[in-house]
């Protein structure tokens, strides 16, 4: 097996923090296409980011930030481009803090299609070497497939020594056709279509 090592990959590729310091919603869709990736003792793991949700903060009845700044979203209020993890159900979850520091907007990352560690994802999450796209097709999959639990809390996604970050997808596609749906899973609000899939894709979550 051949294993993947960050020095593979030009360190252009990392995001900026400009990136996530813009409108929840805009973020949300933008995501779509680019590469989350974590970098582990067997080499990276790499994946194309392909649904997302927005959570609009205070205002929003589903938002964690609906209760204001608590211990458990502090990392919300702080600068955009860190990772704002949560458990629910024995599951973690990933969101990308974004806005302007005291906006605690943020995007739940639902769905990813592996690209690269393959095997280390599949024995991560407990699959035989011929499972593909159930590995990271739900928010707790894919944070299970990836290895990120409560310690990646707060990490910084835009800085290149951290061991998970974002980058621009690897390779420039043609513009893909975006869903748009109603989040998924929650009873408040649940009616604003604030869910973002690249459509056509079988990575999406069902």
């Amino acid at each position: 097996m051949n294993i993947v090592q960050i020095e593979d990959y030009p360190k252009s590729l990392l995001l900026s923090q400009e990136f996530f310091s813009r409108e929840t919603k805009l973020v949300a869709l933008e995501s779509l296409g680019k590469t989350l990736v974590r970098i582990t003792e067997h080499g990276l793991l790499v994946a194309k980011i392909v649904e997302t949700e927005a959570y609009l903060g205070e205002s929003d009845p589903a938002a964690h930030a609906s209760f204001g700044r608590t211990k458990r979203t502090n990392v919300l209020y702080g600068e955009p481009g860190h990772a704002y993890v949560y458990q629910l159900h024995g599951h973690h979850c990933l969101n990308f803090v974004v806005e302007p520091s005291g906006t605690p907007g943020c995007v739940l990352i639902r769905a990813l299609e592996p690209l690269e560690g393959l095997d280390v994802m599949r024995r991560l999450r407990g699959k035989d070497e011929s499972e593909l796209i159930n590995i990271a097709n739900g928010p707790g999959k894919l944070c299970k497939a990836m290895g990120i639990d409560m310690a990646m809390y707060g990490t910084n996604l835009v800085d290149p020594a951290s061991p998970l970050q974002v980058w621009k997808p690897l390779i420039e596609e043609q513009a893909q056709e975006v869903a748009i749906s109603r989040r998924r899973g929650i009873t408040k609000a649940a009616d604003w279509e604030l869910r973002f899939t690249l459509k056509g894709n079988p990575y999406v979550s069902k």
